[in-house]
Order: structure tokens, then C-alpha cells, then sequence
């Protein structure tokens, strides 16, 4: 990270390609993706942490990007809904209706995917537990368990295969 004239120049690793951006110390991970990069698949809600529609992986792991500083990630794997490659669990959402407007889309499919990296065949309880940091104003979250349970069900499947 080199600074001059109040930015800092960074290199992310965003969705596998490495990226070299001006950033200045206050801003956050969203709006460098959304912004600098172009990625306005991450979307912006609340700003505060509340919502989920912000949520992207770092290092795998689901954070909310408008709580986090860009400075800070400087070498982090960053994964955005544009480089997600989880075919099956797009198929499960729109097989089982998991979204209406699209909206929270995104930050769903993402923490959907690492839940099912972490816990491959989630329990309801489970589901239920780790998706509560997202919230969803249409769907009512049957069809966003259901996407979930079915493309547990389907990835058990091509394992047993």
C-alpha cells in the first residue's frame, strides 16, 4: 500500500484477478467495488451493518463490505456475486423462487455459499441461524431455505455419484 496526496494506492484480489486501485483512507469496501471497480453487483442498503445486501467473502468468509475500510483488506481474496461460480446454487434460487425483486440477491447467494463451504448439509436451525445476518423484504425466506436445502441436497448427490 503506497500513499500520496491523501490516497492510497491498493491492490485487492477481486474475484481471482488482482487490482490496483486510488482509494482514499475513509472508504469502504463497498464503495470501492461499486465505484472504482465497476462491480455494482454488491449493492448498497443500510450502510450501517444491518441489512446483508453489501455482503461479499473475504478469505471465504461472509462481511458485510460497507463496514469495512478498503485500506484495510490490502492482499484479501474478495469474492463479489460477479465471480461467484456456484452454477448449482443460482439454479436452486431460481428453481425454488428464492428472490422477487433481486435486490438482497446477491448478499444472499454469497452467504449461502459459505454456508454450504461450511456446513455442506445444513440443518434448518443451521440455515435459519446463518442467513439471519441478511434480510429480504419480499420473499418471506421460504424460497431462499428451500435454494439452499436444494442445492445441499443436489451437491450430496453428485458426491455419493
Amino acid at each position: 500500500m503506497t500513499e500520496r496526496i491523501g490516497l492510497y494506492e491498493l491492490r485487492l484480489m477481486v474475484n481471482g484477478e488482482e487490482r490496483v486501485l486510488a482509494a482514499r483512507p475513509q472508504d469502504t469496501l463497498l464503495r470501492v467495488l461499486r465505484e472504482a471497480l465497476g462491480l455494482t453487483g454488491t449493492k448498497l442498503g443500510c450502510e450501517n451493518g444491518d441489512c446483508g445486501v453489501c455482503t461479499v467473502l473475504i478469505d471465504g468468509k461472509p462481511v458485510k463490505s460497507c463496514m469495512v475500510l478498503a485500506v484495510e483488506v490490502e492482499g484479501a481474496d474478495i469474492l463479489t456475486i460477479e465471480g461467484l461460480k456456484d452454477e448449482g446454487l443460482r439454479e436452486a434460487f431460481q428453481a425454488e423462487n428464492g428472490y422477487q425483486c433481486g435486490f438482497c440477491t446477491p448478499g444472499m447467494m454469497l452467504n449461502a455459499h459459505a454456508l454450504l463451504r461450511a456446513h455442506p448439509s445444513p440443518s434448518p436451525e443451521e440455515t435459519r441461524e446463518w442467513m439471519a445476518s441478511n434480510l429480504c423484504r419480499c420473499t418471506g425466506y421460504e424460497g431462499i431455505a428451500r435454494a439452499i436445502e436444494r442445492a445441499s441436497s443436489k451437491r450430496a448427490k453428485i458426491l455419493k455419484e
